[in-house]
């Protein structure tokens, strides 16, 4: 792989915490027991299980009564969410992964333990849909794995009447993702990690292969730039 720790080391910097998402409406404790209800409802008496895709495969935050592969089918992962906090800034923004329509993803299901099913599932809430405009993004989605077909949740799952996504070149993405980071690290950070924790579960993704490699050129053009500007200030 082609970005590095060293290359992923070079994007982060110290940066403050500035406060929500500009735009977006922070989600109120009232909002996100409602939509636990709804959930909870929705899968009655069978377990429930998390489709996890991007960072919830290495740092899921609670511990899963069960873990399998699984092949979304109708749904490929994309860096087309543009944010301005947490792995980004207003001045420079960056993307988020979520699912998009078409192709397939592969990735892995996680059982909420059922001794702990509701406190789990409040808390990957509250932690995934931090904000009321993006309740639309959570849904439902029919899995493929070695013990058959279930249904499992997963968030970020864009569709076109929530708008809250736009597919990019790659070439736009690598340089967003490449320059961007906020207080919770940087893009880079987050794209190598995911790609690190798929490669460990035996998948590897192309188009994530293929931006990496643009990432990392990116982040390399950078600091080749950076170096020169400083040897030039030096010498004058």
């Amino acid at each position: 792989m082609l970005l590095t720790p060293e290359l992923v080391a070079l994007t982060l910097k110290d940066v403050r915490d500035d406060g929500p998402e500009p735009g977006w409406t922070p989600i109120t404790d009232a909002e996100v027991d409602g939509l636990v209800d709804f959930i909870e409802k929705d899968a009655g008496v069978d377990p429930i299980w998390v489709f996890a895709y991007g960072s919830l495969i290495w740092n899921p935050e609670f511990e899963p009564a069960g873990r399998e592969r699984a092949t979304a089918y109708g749904w490929h992962r994309s860096f087309s969410l543009k944010i301005e906090r947490w792995r980004a800034t207003s001045a420079q923004p960056g993307l988020m992964m979520a699912l998009e329509r078409g192709g397939r993803c592969d990735g892995v299901i996680l059982q909420l333990a059922p001794v702990r099913r509701r406190d789990d599932l409040r808390a990957l809430v509250k932690r995934e849909i931090r904000y009321r405009d993006v309740i639309d993004m959570v849904r439902w989605v029919q899995v493929k794995t070695p013990h058959g077909v279930r249904k499992a949740l997963t968030f970020w799952a864009s569709t076109k009447r929530a708008g809250l996504t736009m597919p990019l070149s790659q070439e736009s993405t690598a340089t967003l993702i490449a320059n961007a980071c906020g207080e919770g690290g940087s893009c880079a950070q987050y794209l190598h990690n995911t790609i690190v924790d798929l490669q460990a579960e035996g998948i590897r993704d192309r188009n994530l292969w293929n931006l990496q490699a643009l990432v990392a050129a990116e982040i390399t053009a950078i600091s080749t730039e950076r170096r020169s500007e400083t040897r030039y200030v030096n010498q004058a």
